[in-house]
């Protein structure tokens, strides 16, 4: 029953039904494009995985667009459900993937998942940097610790996707109001722009994305030195309309089969999402 409203923010099923999308957006936008799929177990699916990945680079490479389209990678899609057990494992499937990006010339970011997994994505990122310093990872500003972590890496000259998050934690380690989460945003967005860090800014809030054009005005953060991120299909007029502004605007791209865990999680934490995903606007 979801599938005709899903078709409109997923891509398609397959690498060649996403394609075409990508290569309109990236006329005046950039694009994060994820595979979905998460919490594998079978090593084959792996595989598969990281297959589909470097088969994704060469057709980008091919087209000349792969320095406007980086990946999304999910770790919990390159193993268990991210156990220190797995680390190894994960860590060497991952390390494949970047190693296909820089090749192609562009790069991954690491997606931030559920409650626990926190520290050993902290950890495998850092592990990919030593190599591929342009590895990205994801901040969620709902969790109570975000601030402090945005503070140890604030020199590291990371590439930092701050979202609000969507991934169910603890009562006690999150934020429980909306204004708070916003709140959070903010005080980790300064510190992010105050840094040597690359901040994604990955929000739809009217708000934030206020906010954020005006703390990089009163801090002399240039147009180059930071970026929008939306999913697609949400907010595409606010997409353009930064684009034409000069800004840097990337549209998070999921393609696959596996959408129903990614769709759903839109929903569960704030069931009003779907009528901001109806009218196109995403959440506020």
């Amino acid at each position: 029953m979801a599938r005709p409203l899903v078709s409109r923010f997923i891509a398609g099923d397959s690498l060649e039904a996403a394609l075409p999308v990508v290569r309109e957006l990236v006329q005046d936008r950039y694009v994060s494009l994820d595979h979905l799929g998460e919490f594998t177990t079978d090593d084959s699916i792996v595989r598969d995985a990281v297959t589909l990945y470097t088969d994704v680079l060469d057709k980008l490479a091919d087209d000349g667009i792969a320095d406007r389209v980086e990946l999304s990678v999910k770790l919990s899609s390159l193993g268990s459900a991210l156990t220190r057990d797995a680390f190894p494992a994960t860590l060497a499937a991952a390390q494949e993937i970047c190693a296909a990006a820089d090749a192609a010339g562009t790069c991954v970011t690491v997606d931030m998942e559920g409650a626990g997994t926190t520290d050993l994505t902290l950890s495998v990122v850092r592990e990919l940097r030593r190599d591929f310093p342009k590895t990205g990872l994801v901040l969620q500003a709902h969790l109570r610790r975000t601030e402090s972590d945005c503070r140890e890496i604030a020199n590291s000259g990371t590439r930092v996707r701050l979202c609000k998050g969507a991934y169910q934690h603890p009562a006690d380690a999150v934020y429980s109001t909306r204004e708070e989460v916003r709140e959070s945003f903010r005080r980790c967005l300064s510190i992010l722009v105050s840094s040597d860090t690359y901040p994604m800014v990955a929000t739809h809030d009217p708000r934030l994305i206020d906010f954020a054009a005006g703390l990089a005005a009163r801090t002399k953060c240039g147009r180059g030195d930071f970026e929008y991120q939306m999913f697609y299909g949400i907010r595409p007029a606010e997409q353009v309309r930064l684009a034409a502004e000069g800004a840097k605007v990337r549209v998070y791209v999921p393609f696959g089969t596996e959408w129903y865990p990614y769709f759903m999680r839109r929903l569960a934490e704030h069931p009003s999402n779907l009528f901001f995903l109806l009218r196109g606007e995403g959440p506020a």
